[in-house]
């Protein structure tokens, strides 16, 4: 398991139901507990209270990890297949789904925990990424 510093850039994944596979963007405010705990800031989610502040919150190391690196390609191969695992940004976080189709410049994706299926543009999608002991997965488990 990684360790992560105040001021890191991180992603935290929920294990709330009905946000299951999905990862917001934050930033460490703090490691607790030795590195077993971390008080994290979100990016885009805010406080239901006092909502021109950001969502504050203590989450297990477990759902933490590093943001995943852009994954660049050429324009040739920026596309996306049948089945790819990919992020779709939606509803102020990147949601797990897979591609089931192409419609024009729009990629259907399907998301198995809340089974819907939505086109989104290119730009709204990026190749999903694991990341286990230490290093960056694809899909097809090539490492980075």
């Amino acid at each position: 398991m990684a360790m992560f510093f105040k001021g890191d850039k991180v992603e935290v994944c929920s294990k709330e139901e009905g946000f299951l596979g999905s990862y917001y963007q934050a930033k460490i405010l703090s490691p607790l507990n030795d590195n077993t705990l971390y008080r994290v800031q979100y990016k885009n989610l805010i406080e239901e209270e006092d909502q021109t502040r950001p969502l504050v919150e203590i989450v297990s190391a477990d759902e933490v990890r590093p943001v995943p690196p852009p994954v660049t390609f050429t324009k040739a191969t920026q596309v996306f297949h049948y089945l790819d695992s990919v992020d779709a940004f939606d509803n102020d976080g990147w949601w797990v789904g897979k591609i089931t189709g192409r419609q024009g410049s729009k990629y259907w994706v399907y998301f198995e925990t809340t089974r819907d299926e939505i086109a989104y543009p290119v730009s709204r999608l990026r190749h999903h990424l694991e990341w286990r002991d230490g290093h960056w997965i694809l899909a097809n488990n090539t490492f980075f």
